[in-house]
């Protein structure tokens, strides 16, 4: 007999899942019976919170859903932070987890790992939560994921399994096979009106956010045939590579930027929510699109949130600037103002770098070396100082090579797990995995600080660069700018170098471009998780010159 745990794990094959994170639990053990003899790999984090970030990374770097196998109770809870995460970012992952016996839902008899309602529980951060009361609806559940993953906006699921019904017999869905759904193309009465729009402007503009990570080379195409600026969202980056002409970077929240958005006529607006952590990170509210504002989203709810549209089309990001870019290619030339596009470009890229300030352009370097040592690297940052640099300063030669959690729900601790995770997820369809780089702080790593054996366990060469400021120096200034007395905030400061070989990790500290550089190149070539100490003062210090 094939219990409806075994048939769970061959489903999840047949949608094409590699590998599944969790913490084996007396309530999940069912979900491993089949594990064992399958093609898919399980990796074990510290926390479950470890896991739901993990899977976050992995799908970022893959594009497919992360999987995890979580417990009852306090695996649900602590999972819930990552699963926020995902959902604020649009990241595809799958939650499955245990839940009580069917006679027990609700109860409140004290159950090991009892909650009154483990589904309401976690409603607010996924598309939807299921509970399975039968395993013969174990097939249309998992399409309905998919669903949610392949044809709409892509956010966590999560799917219960009652004690009982986890050992339910199921060998007649033996033979179930996977329904996958295709994206809403282009409605042409839409595409129609957005060109129309587009081929009169003379100061087009372009938005393009995380919604349009599959996007790249119709979205390129796109702004070169328009002359239009583009501007992109953290989780955009590299949608038009580095050096772009048309490149503005992701610069949408500082002043010059938005004078440049202000004066373009029509601004086209793809997969991005035009929300505040990308376009207002100053907390001002003072961002403006003055001009016709064209709305491109797979979610039409997202079309009208924040910004009222002109003109809205719910679509594919990919197919939707592929068919703008085919009915504008169809009309007679259109006329343009000779100083906008590029020209506008190079005068706001020139007039933003003269006024980076010593600390911005001390970090930048520090980023600018992770590049120029690792061709290719992907880097995974947390909230701290060199990653709202980045944010700011750097551009990306391709896609899915800069993500973090310094925007949407924030979270702290998010980096070293995610870049686990990520490490995953590269190598996509056989190719090299290309290095991944956790960018993270010292208060942000004593949230996951154990997941460095997670990745010691799994062979996992993750590279950690921590930035130490010995303590949470930005929630610091913060406090300090509005006359707030410091509480909290001078935390104790580990020897982390000390801690990470003790977990088995290769770790050393690093004060200069040199060793940096030389640092991260020997990672790479150890085949085991480093640490690489920087200390924020000392390194000011040595880079004071930039």
């Amino acid at each position: 007999m094939a219990t409806c745990g075994e048939v769970l794990v061959k489903l999840l094959e047949g949608y094409g899942v590699d590998t599944v994170f969790g913490i084996p639990g007396v309530h999940t053990v069912e979900l491993y019976r089949g594990l064992a003899t399958s093609s898919m790999r399980h990796v074990t984090p510290r926390h479950e919170q470890g896991a739901g970030f993990m899977a976050d990374g992995y799908a970022r770097t893959r594009g497919k859903p992360g999987v995890c196998f979580i417990i009852t109770g306090p695996g649900m809870t602590n999972i819930t932070t990552a699963m926020g995460q995902a959902y604020a970012d649009s990241i595809p992952m799958l939650v499955i987890s245990s839940v009580q016996a069917r006679s027990q839902l609700g109860g409140g008899r004290g159950k090991l790992h009892e909650l009154p309602n483990q589904s309401a529980l976690v409603a607010g951060v996924c598309a939807f939560s299921h509970t399975l009361m039968s395993a013969g609806d174990l097939p249309a559940v998992l399409a309905r994921a998919f669903a949610v993953f392949d044809g709409a906006r892509p956010r966590p699921v999560h799917i219960e399994i009652p004690l009982d019904v986890l050992v339910e017999d199921a060998d007649a869905l033996l033979g179930s096979v996977p329904v996958r759904v295709q994206r809403a193309g282009a409605a042409p009465v839409a595409v129609a009106q957005m060109a129309e729009r587009l081929q009169t402007a003379r100061t087009p503009l372009i938005l393009a956010g995380g919604g349009a990570i599959g996007a790249a080379e119709a979205l390129t195409r796109l702004a070169e045939h328009l002359q239009a600026p583009v501007a992109l969202t953290i989780n955009a980056k590299g949608l038009l590579p580095a050096g772009h002409p048309l490149l503005i970077g992701s610069t949408q929240a500082l002043d010059a930027t938005r004078a440049l958005i202000e004066a373009a006529d029509v601004v086209l607006a793809i997969g991005t929510e035009l929300a505040e952590t990308d376009y207002d990170i100053t907390f001002q509210g003072h961002l403006r699109i003055p001009g016709s504002l064209l709305r491109v989203d797979i979610d039409p709810d997202q079309t009208v949130r924040n910004f009222l549209p002109a003109v809205a089309l719910v679509a594919d990001a990919d197919s939707a600037a592929q068919a703008l870019l085919a009915a504008l290619e169809q009309q007679v030339a259109r006329p343009h103002d000779e100083q906008w596009g590029a020209a506008r470009v190079s005068e706001l890229r020139r007039q933003l770098e003269a006024e980076w300030d010593a600390p911005t352009r001390a970090q930048t370097l520090m980023l600018d070396t992770l590049l120029q040592a690792l061709p290719g690297v992907v880097l995974v940052g947390d909230s701290t100082q060199p990653v709202y640099t980045g944010n700011l300063t750097l551009d990306m030669a391709g896609p899915r090579r800069w993500f973090n959690a310094s925007t949407g729900y924030g979270t702290l601790g998010y980096a070293l797990p995610a870049a686990i995770g990520a490490w995953l997820g590269g190598g996509v369809d056989g190719g090299e995995r290309p290095p991944v780089v956790c960018l993270i702080g010292d208060g942000g790593l004593q949230f996951t600080l154990p997941e460095l054996a997670s990745a010691v366990e799994a062979s996992i060469p993750v590279i950690v660069v921590l930035w130490n400021n010995h303590g949470y120096e930005e929630i610091k200034k913060y406090m300090v700018n509005r006359a707030i007395t410091p509480v909290g905030v001078d935390i104790h400061t580990p020897d982390f170098v000390a801690i990470a070989q003790a977990m088995g990790c290769h770790a050393q500290a690093v004060s200069t471009v040199e060793r940096l550089r030389n640092a991260v190149r020997g990672a790479v070539a150890r085949g085991l998780p480093t640490l690489i100490e920087i200390d924020q003062a000392t390194w000011m210090n040595e880079c004071h010159p930039c």
